[in-house]
């Protein structure tokens, strides 16, 4: 059964970084995009980024610029390198591949 398992949340100061990392079970993880999305208090879950398996990232027009995703073929890791941090990007992110979900990271940003 494939597993996405998300780590690297906690709480950050507006303007700070983090790196967020969903990790695969499988071989299957390096062979299919692997989708970021994040669900903010009281709001639905929205799209944050994907990266596929060649390492094209795209991204959402709130995050671009600031956050940086790249993957790890070796590992069966995919990393969301989150810079510039604002208390509007507060939420749970969620990796995604293949209509799989983690289980989901908190990523808190307040002073």
């Amino acid at each position: 059964q494939v597993q996405l398992v998300e780590s690297g949340g906690g709480l950050v100061q507006p303007g700070g970084s983090l790196r967020l990392s969903c990790s695969g079970s499988r071989d299957f993880f390096n062979l299919h995009i692997v989708f970021w999305y994040r669900q903010r208090p009281g709001q639905e879950r929205e799209f944050v980024a994907h990266i596929t398996r060649s390492g094209y990232a795209y991204y959402a027009g709130s995050v671009e610029g600031r956050f940086v995703l790249s993957r790890d073929s070796a590992k069966k890791v995919a990393y969301l390198q989150m810079n510039d941090l604002r208390p509007e990007d507060t939420a749970v992110y969620y990796c995604n591949q293949q209509g799989i979900w983690g289980q989901g990271t908190q990523v808190t940003v307040s002073s």
